[in-house]
């Protein structure tokens, strides 16, 4: 994958919940567009929403779950707690607390203030991760 490009209603909103409430970085702010620094993995980026759905050829207006879900690995039970509270304080929808998984790692969903939905884990069975926080 390329790239993830999400769309959003409000660009300063999304900007400030991944900057001042995640500590992302923008790699690039074009104003249409913004992307952050991806350290490696598949870079995360946001354009509005009306034009992201006329690039696509589809309607802006959806509502309900997608079928997508983001998903952000990290490296301990404590990282999945930090993220969790960081996520939370910067205005996201807890939807399932931190605590352990049925397949047996650590981990919990949020969804952020357009809706997109995170699943947040960790699992010491997973030996190389280099994708993992």
């Amino acid at each position: 994958m390329s790239s993830i490009l999400l769309g959003v209603r409000d660009m300063d909103r999304a900007k400030r919940f991944y900057t001042e409430g995640l500590g992302w970085t923008i790699e690039n702010d074009w104003g249409v567009s913004v992307f952050f620094a991806s350290d490696g993995a598949s870079p995360v980026g946001f354009y509005g929403r009306e034009g992201l759905a006329e690039q696509v050829g589809t309607a802006p207006d959806g509502s309900g779950f997608s079928g997508v879900v983001l998903t952000y690995v990290v490296r301990s039970e404590a990282r999945v707690d930090e993220v969790m509270a960081e996520a939370e304080k910067a205005g996201a929808t807890i939807l399932k607390p931190a605590g352990p998984l049925q397949w047996g790692g650590y981990g919990g969903t949020f969804a952020d203030p357009e809706g997109y939905i995170w699943s947040l884990g960790y699992s010491d069975k997973g030996e190389d991760q280099p994708y993992a926080e």
